[in-house]
C-alpha cells in the first residue's frame, strides 16, 4: 500500500476519534479502510485519493460478498459485510470533508439480515454440556508447565463465567479490567457495549467467587504492560476453547461450535428454559429491542 493511502489510514482512524467513536470501531475501521486500498491498489491498479470512483466501492463491495471467508468455511457472514460497508461508507464522509476531488458518496447500501434464520443456525450448549466443558478444563495443556497451564487453566475458568455466566459479548468481556468490577455489589460495569450502551450486569455468588480469585489470586501476581482483566487476546481465547473442546469425550459437544458467543447464546436459552421473563433477558444482554430477545424462543 503506498505512503498517501498509509496516511489516509491513520488520519481516517484520528478522524473518527474526534467523533467519539469507541477504540474498538477506530481499529475496525481502520482496517477495512486498509484492506479497501489494497483491493484498490491490487485489483484496480488505483494508487491515488482522486482516483477513486463510486463504481470502483460498488465495486468492492461485490467483491466482498463473493469472497471466501478467511476464518471458517463458506463467505463473509450479513452481520459482517454490512460492517465492512458502514466503514467504508464513512471513509467516503471522511474523504469528503478532507476535500478530496470527486470522492465517491456514501452508499448506504446493507443487505437484509435474516435475523431469524441466523438465530435457527445457533447450537447452543445445554447445561450439562456447559458443566461437562468446565470439569475438564483442569485436564487442558495437562502436559504444558505448570505456569502456563496455570494461566490457560485460569483464563478459561474466566471465560465461562463472564461469557457464559454474565452474557458478555466478546468485545464487553475483552476490554474489562478489574475496575469494573464491583465485587460488594457483584455487579460489572460494562463501558460502551453494543451501540456504544453503558450497563451494569450483575454477577451471581459462584461467578463473583471465580472472578474475585482470578483478579486476587492471579492476575494481580502478575507484571502486565495492560490494564485489561483478560491476559491473553480473544484470537488465544478462542484457541484454549477448542483444546477444551478437543479433550472432552462428548460427541455432542464435539459436534458443536463452541465460541465466546455461543456461550453467550447458551446462558440465553438456560435463562429462557428456566422461566426468566423475556424483559430481564433482554436487560441482561444488553438488547435494544425486545425483538431481539424474542428471537431467542426459536432454539428451544
Amino acid at each position: 500500500m503506498n505512503t498517501s493511502f498509509t496516511y489516509v489510514c491513520n488520519d481516517y482512524a484520528k478522524w473518527l476519534d474526534t467523533l467519539g467513536f469507541a477504540a474498538s470501531v477506530l481499529y475496525n475501521h481502520q482496517c477495512y479502510a486498509k484492506y479497501f486500498f489494497e483491493y484498490l491498489h491490487t485489483k484496480k491498479n488505483v494508487t491515488a485519493l482522486n482516483a477513486i470512483t463510486q463504481s470502483h466501492v460498488y465495486s468492492y463491495f461485490e467483491y466482498l460478498q463473493q469472497r471466501k471467508n478467511k476464518k471458517r468455511k463458506g463467505t463473509l457472514s450479513t452481520p459482517s459485510l454490512n460492517c465492512i460497508f458502514a466503514a467504508i461508507d464513512k471513509l467516503c464522509e471522511y474523504l469528503n470533508q478532507m476535500g478530496v476531488t470527486a470522492a465517491p458518496s456514501p452508499t448506504n447500501f446493507r443487505i437484509a439480515e435474516d435475523k431469524l434464520a441466523a438465530i435457527n443456525k445457533i447450537q447452543p450448549f445445554t447445561i450439562d454440556e456447559i458443566k461437562t466443558l468446565q470439569s475438564n478444563i483442569i485436564n487442558t495443556y495437562s502436559d504444558a508447565p505448570f505456569k502456563q497451564r496455570e494461566a490457560i487453566h485460569e483464563d478459561l475458568k474466566l471465560i465461562f463465567a463472564l461469557y457464559y455466566g454474565c452474557g458478555l459479548r466478546r468485545s464487553e468481556g475483552y476490554k474489562l479490567t478489574a475496575n469494573d468490577i464491583d465485587f460488594d455489589k457483584k455487579t460489572i460495569f460494562v463501558q460502551q457495549g453494543k451501540n456504544y450502551k453503558d450497563r451494569i450486569v450483575p454477577m451471581s455468588a459462584a461467578v463473583c467467587k471465580v472472578v474475585e480469585n482470578y483478579v486476587y489470586n492471579y492476575r494481580n501476581l502478575l507484571k502486565l504492560k495492560h490494564n485489561r482483566l483478560f491476559i491473553s487476546t480473544t484470537k488465544t481465547m478462542t484457541e484454549h476453547l477448542k483444546k477444551l473442546q478437543a479433550i472432552t469425550n462428548c460427541n455432542a459437544i464435539q459436534s458443536k461450535r463452541l465460541s465466546l458467543h455461543i456461550l453467550r447464546h447458551s446462558i440465553a436459552t438456560h435463562l429462557l428454559q428456566k422461566g426468566m421473563s423475556m424483559e430481564q433477558i433482554g436487560r441482561f444482554l444488553g438488547h435494544s429491542s425486545l425483538n431481539t430477545t424474542q428471537l431467542y424462543t426459536h432454539l428451544i
